[in-house]
């Protein structure tokens, strides 16, 4: 449920965007206040994950996500009927900013139940089913967030501005219902007294000792910057360039989500064939080639095609990142360690989102406005093929010391 309304919300929140403004760096502004509060918050919230109830803390942050919802949905129905967007400015700058505020809470609530979320499935199934556990869940998750989600999106944005918004709303507070039927012991064992500063410094001293740790942050952290800025690019090409509405552009993501949704269930298999070490690198190098296609494919099918190629891709690196944290960190101090490893890996999203309008604004310049717009694409396979050059036997070597110390262990 709380994925559906993920999924709602990957389309509305930006195209909302491009109903009060045509500037790229103001609809960038949206995207950048839903992910900031990864990197102002992840910290915190690695601590509190690892002093709570873990179930209790994402009760708390759903109701906390459908308030925001449902405020934003009863201040657009307010401003109806909406101004024309401007190209620069915004049409209506109270709206525009009241919006941001609900974004702000959104993102800020989404951070703390996401943190907890992550640190409760090794105490849901056995450590030597996580990959199998991620890849399902995933798909499960794919299915609201990428397939269902933005089509049903995109229909209620065309159709009524505040619905999506209010549908949101509703679909957190169901989520809020099922949670808390789910039974088991989710407050991490405590291994000291309250001290927020030894308590991240545990976390941090833990990622500082783990190379292969580092590096998966450090990928994750460089490819998540590359991605938004593609992510974000890809509203205005569909737009402008592709002539496409939000119906259109909601299926593009759904078909994307369809290739997702096969790799959660193709993961496991992947991995245990080729190796994690492996597996990781061709997803990486493949995610370059997917960028650089984006903007060359000539019609909506051609984009579709392509971003199900990359988002089955993703799944499977994902896979592999996230199951071996969860397998080589300890319980006790999951929560934070994942917080440090996110801040880094969540926290260069806002950076990507605001350099994917710096460069279009920069392009127009030079070049018109239909190529400036396809021009985050490349940077961003060009950022990709760097990292994979760099990060390709570093990738191999770390993963074989993990296997050699698991045979020595």
């Amino acid at each position: 449920m709380t994925n559906l309304a993920d999924g709602v919300a990957v389309v509305v929140w930006a195209w909302l965007a491009t109903l009060l403004t045509r500037d790229p760096l103001l609809v960038t502004l949206m995207p950048i206040t839903l992910r900031l509060p990864w990197f102002l918050f992840a910290l915190p919230a690695g601590v509190v994950t690892d002093r709570t109830d873990r179930r209790r803390l994402i009760l708390a942050m759903d109701v906390v996500r459908a308030c925001a919802f449902a405020l934003a949905a009863l201040t657009l129905w307010h401003a109806l009927p909406l101004a024309p967007a401007p190209d620069t400015g915004t049409a209506d700058p109270a709206l525009f900013t009241a919006l941001l505020g609900c974004a702000l809470l959104v993102g800020t609530a989404e951070v703390f139940r996401d943190s907890a979320a992550q640190t409760m499935l090794p105490a849901i199934v056995p450590h030597d089913q996580l990959e199998r556990a991620n890849g399902r869940l995933w798909s499960v998750e794919m299915v609201g967030n990428a397939l269902l989600g933005p089509a049903v999106g995109a229909f209620l944005i065309a159709s009524v501005v505040w619905l999506p918004f209010a549908l949101n709303a509703l679909c957190f507070l169901i989520a809020v219902a099922l949670m808390r039927s789910l039974k088991g012991q989710f407050t991490p064992r405590r291994t000291g007294g309250r001290d927020w500063k030894k308590e991240l410094g545990d976390g941090l001293a833990f990622l500082r000792g783990s190379a292969l740790l580092r590096l998966l942050a450090v990928i994750t952290g460089v490819w998540n910057l590359l991605h938004q800025m593609v992510v974000i690019a890809l509203v205005l090409h569909v737009q402008e360039n592709l002539g496409l509405g939000a119906s259109g552009y909601g299926l593009i993501l759904a078909a994307g989500a369809l290739g997702g949704v096969l790799g959660g269930f193709c993961a496991e298999r992947i991995v245990r064939r080729l190796g994690n070490g492996p597996s990781a690198q061709w997803m990486t190098l493949a995610s370059s080639l997917a960028f650089a296609a984006l903007p060359l494919a000539p019609n909506g099918w051609a984009v579709a095609a392509v971003l199900a190629a990359f988002e089955f891709c993703g799944l499977v690196w994902n896979t592999v990142s996230v199951s071996y944290r969860q397998r080589h960190v300890p319980d006790e101090i999951l929560g934070r360690v994942n917080a440090t490893y996110r801040l880094f890996a969540w926290g260069m999203m806002p950076i990507g989102l605001l350099a994917s309008g710096l460069v279009v604004s920069a392009a127009e310049a030079v070049m018109p406005r239909g190529l400036a717009l396809q021009m985050p694409f490349y940077v961003a396979a060009a950022g990709v093929v760097v990292l994979t050059a760099w990060s390709w036997r570093r990738l191999d070597a770390g993963f074989a010391g993990v296997a050699t110390g698991a045979r020595s262990a």
